[in-house]
């Protein structure tokens, strides 16, 4: 029997769950409507449609309420009793993240392997979880309209925080925390990477000791953006207050945080390895499990693969961005299982705007000095119309991603029907003529008002990503550009160091590639990096999360109007816009909607994977069987 009409046997039987349905659906490349066919061959089939919008964003009933009220944007769950285990005793955790960590400060990070190392330390007030809800972590409750925490109208939001709760090194944590994060991360001298989620904010009030109030400056659909999830992580007060603003780089913090998390951090090699040890006053009763945990960073994808599913050296694999069949041949060798779930990042080109080669005050790609050739949209829709998404999807990802023409794609109601990828050599060549583009040396490459179309690609090294460029480069080059192509180490492409010139901020290149995606179901803050407000530059640290140096006043008004959105119709339609301008005006080329790949050794327990959050949202909760 093979593995689809295995899968269909067991939906039928009733013995696989909803989530482990669309997990070995999605492992399998199966469309979603052949998922959907699955969940109604179990009975499952009117609760979820595996690729649609998560009930996060569709209000239960079409009242007015509904349709305006911010609730219906986050559904909440009750966190559930679990019985208390014994703290520690578990041994040591082995994590390898081909990607090394680099700094363990959340809002000065710009690389998700950043993110995940400050996790294992640090917390936020909720996080999505694997079925899209809220579930409360340092905050005592999700609020609501019915507790009376939750302004109908989104114009604020009151949280309340737990009260048992303290730093590694002993002080209480309290509302004053929630309030100096805010501050910390809005003063415009500290550059930090996350502000974008905060700009919402008016004003955040200490009602007393355990409750904040968090003032928005219009009605906000995405009230639960600030203090949630990787960019919600909240820094001490008393230890961060004198390194806010300009100082901010500076602290001893960033390399050996305190937190309030179930491990803290002993030694940290940027670049290498982050090793922790149990906090033993965690607030959690009964956990974490492990006495100790080690982020091995550095290596590549393939090698940490092996580690986990081969040899069983290792108890966790990252973004196993491998090729399919290396996959699954190194799992039947038994020492760990692939953790496969619908994930939310799409590997995508981004397109400069900014000339990469000239130098202003220091700097190159400033926003102020336009790209010699790659301004001409003719010259953009070229490039899109010669690359090969469905070769690179299907020889390089396999059930790993799908090929796709949007930027944005989940929650799937986003993306916009009406989009299409197309690979047509002959067509991009008469858009180059079109712009005036010639070959006048006859060499071969084109040549734009006097300048060669000469291009640097750029992306961090991994064989999956070096394969795309050569394929990428080779349909290229067959239009009239010339195309170098460069590799980095992912620990310095994913810096957030400002000194570096080789970060993917900086994009001191013409094209550069990586995945990314939103981290919550309401999206606004991945959309944001659209937002000429948001151009990474010199005087930010490039910390901006336009990186592409795009400024279109049409997109700006639409993400102005998205962030005060509260009927969800109107969201998806103008989420749909995002998507729209975004590929048509060839911002950022998309080639394929990753699946979430990981790999844990198979006597491994408690990992919850969830969409919209770190691999090790839940690290407390792991065990070994």
């Amino acid at each position: 029997m093979d593995e689809l009409a295995r899968l269909r046997a067991q939906a039928a039987a009733g013995q696989l769950t909803r989530r482990e349905i669309l997990k070995r659906g999605a492992a399998l490349g199966l469309t979603a409507p052949a998922i959907a066919a699955l969940l109604a061959a179990c009975g499952r089939g009117e609760q979820v449609t595996p690729t649609a919008a998560p009930a996060a964003q569709t209000p239960a009933a079409r009242t007015p309420a509904a349709q305006a009220s911010p609730t219906a944007a986050a559904p909440q769950a009750s966190p559930t009793a679990q019985p208390a285990a014994q703290r520690g005793g578990g041994g040591t955790l082995r994590l390898l993240w081909w990607q090394a960590p680099t700094i363990i400060n959340p809002h000065l990070a710009q690389g998700t392997k950043d993110f995940d190392a400050s996790n294992i330390v640090l917390e936020a007030l909720a996080y999505f979880d694997a079925e899209d809800k809220l579930v409360p972590r340092l905050a005592e409750e999700i609020p609501s309209v019915e507790k009376g925490t939750l302004d109908p109208q989104g114009r604020w939001v009151i949280w309340k925080l737990r009260k048992n709760v303290k730093w590694h090194d002993g002080q209480p944590f309290t509302a004053k925390d929630v309030k100096f994060t805010w501050e910390y991360v809005t003063d415009e001298k500290t550059t930090a990477t996350t502000i974008a989620s905060y700009r919402s904010i008016e004003s955040v009030e200490i009602v007393d000791d355990y409750t904040v109030k968090v003032n928005f400056k219009q009605p906000n659909p995405a009230w639960f953006e600030p203090f949630v999830g990787d960019f919600g992580l909240i820094l001490p007060e008393h230890i961060l207050r004198d390194y806010k603003g300009e100082k901010a780089r500076n602290a001893p913090f960033n390399l050996k945080p305190i937190g309030t998390g179930p491990y803290k951090v002993v030694d940290f090699r940027p670049g290498d390895v982050v090793v922790y040890e149990i906090n033993q006053d965690y607030w959690q009763e009964g956990k974490p499990y492990f006495d100790r945990v080690e982020m091995k960073g550095g290596g590549d994808a393939t090698s940490a693969a092996r580690a986990v599913l081969q040899t069983g050296e290792a108890d966790w694999a990252w973004n196993l961005q491998v090729e399919a069949q290396v996959l699954l041949q190194l799992e039947k060798a038994g020492q760990g299982k692939l953790v496969i779930g619908p994930g939310a990042n799409t590997e995508r080109i981004m397109v400069n705007f900014a000339d990469p080669n000239t130098e202003k005050d220091g700097a190159r790609a400033e926003p102020d000095v336009p790209h010699p050739f790659l301004t001409n949209k003719n010259i953009r829709q070229a490039i899109a119309l010669a690359i090969r998404r469905d070769v690179i999807a299907e020889q390089l990802y396999g059930p790993a991603g799908q090929v796709t023409a949007n930027n944005l794609n989940a929650p799937a109601r986003f993306k916009h029907p009406d989009l299409k990828w197309e690979f047509d050599l002959e067509k991009a060549a008469k858009l180059l003529d079109e712009a005036g583009a010639v070959d006048s040396n006859g060499d071969g490459v084109r040549e734009y008002n006097g300048k060669p179309l000469s291009i640097l690609y750029q992306t961090s090294i991994n064989s999956i990503r070096q394969r795309t460029q050569e394929i990428v480069k080779a349909e290229l080059e067959k239009i009239g550009f010339k195309v170098e192509l460069k590799s980095i180490d992912a620990s310095v492409f994913f810096s957030s160091d400002p000194g570096n010139p080789d970060t993917y901020g900086h994009f001191y290149a013409d094209l550069e590639m990586y995945t990314n995606g939103p981290t919550n179901p309401f999206p606004l803050n991945w959309a944001r990096r659209y937002h000429s407000q948001e151009v990474a530059r010199k005087a930010n640290n490039w910390a901006g999360a336009n990186i592409t140096r795009y400024q279109n006043p049409e997109m700006d008004k639409v993400l102005d109007q998205l962030a005060s959105e509260l009927d969800p119709d109107k969201q998806t339609e103008l989420f749909r816009q995002v998507n729209w301008i975004s590929v048509t005006d060839v911002v950022e080329i998309p080639l394929v909607h990753r699946n979430e790949v990981s790999a844990a050794a198979k006597n491994l327990t408690g990992y919850v994977t969830s969409t919209w959050a770190s691999d090790v949202w839940n690290i407390a909760d792991w065990r070994r069987e």
